[in-house]
């Protein structure tokens, strides 16, 4: 059995999908205590004290959670994002669509 929390996957982000980035952004942060770290005109990221929110919006990524994995290439090849991540999305045993993270040093 693990015990050290440094021996568990991290969740990064929950990726949920708006219409309108700058609005829901709007919202959010009139809300709550979250910083910008990254926004165009197809998604944000917002961070919290303990995860990450992305706002995404229809077709360019799938709404996913995703974890950070130090073997991340085991679930496939790795695409390489904008903002320096890489990635694979695969789904759960229940359909749920999961963004497998190369864990950053």
């Amino acid at each position: 059995m693990k015990t050290n929390a440094n021996d568990f996957d991290a969740l990064h982000h929950v990726a949920i999908e708006v219409n309108d980035v700058q609005r829901a952004l709007d919202w959010y942060r009139s809300r709550f205590a979250a910083e910008v770290v990254y926004q165009d005109e197809t998604w944000a990221m917002l961070r919290f004290s303990n995860i990450y929110l992305a706002l995404v919006t229809p077709g360019q990524h799938p709404p996913h959670i995703a974890v950070e994995h130090e073997h991340a290439e085991r679930y496939g090849e790795l695409n390489r994002h904008r903002d320096g991540t890489a990635s694979v999305y695969i789904k759960d045993s229940e359909g749920n669509t999961l963004e497998i993270m190369k864990k950053m040093p």
